[in-house]
């Protein structure tokens, strides 16, 4: 799944629940449910994801939402292989950025 963000240090909880086109309350349990994810909080409690918490959130919804994970095995699967499977996942993700532009690319010609 491609997410279309503006690179910043930080991003409202709303911006992250649009980008992956899910409710801003998935994303709060997800946060209770994952350890990997841990947004800071400023003085009134709003939440701000970091580009890593937004890598971490990628994979989380790549494992429950596209390969079907449920949660505790989502969980058990990002302990046991988290370094292995992240590191799969940003190249795939990559890859099929590059495929969406070169598909573009062709399209317009």
């Amino acid at each position: 799944m491609q997410i279309n963000l503006p690179e910043k240090r930080y991003y409202a909880i709303g911006e992250v629940a649009n980008a992956f086109n899910v409710n801003t309350s998935l994303i709060r349990f997800w946060e209770k449910e994952f350890d990997v994810l841990k947004p800071k909080k400023n003085a009134k409690g709003n939440r701000k994801f970091t580009p890593e918490d937004i890598k971490n959130l990628q994979f989380i919804y790549h494992l429950v939402k596209e390969r079907g994970f449920t949660l505790e095995g989502a969980k058990i699967h990002i302990k046991e292989e988290k370094q292995k499977s992240l590191t799969n996942f940003e190249i795939i993700s990559k890859l099929e950025g590059i495929k969406a532009q070169l598909i573009k690319l062709k399209n317009e010609l």
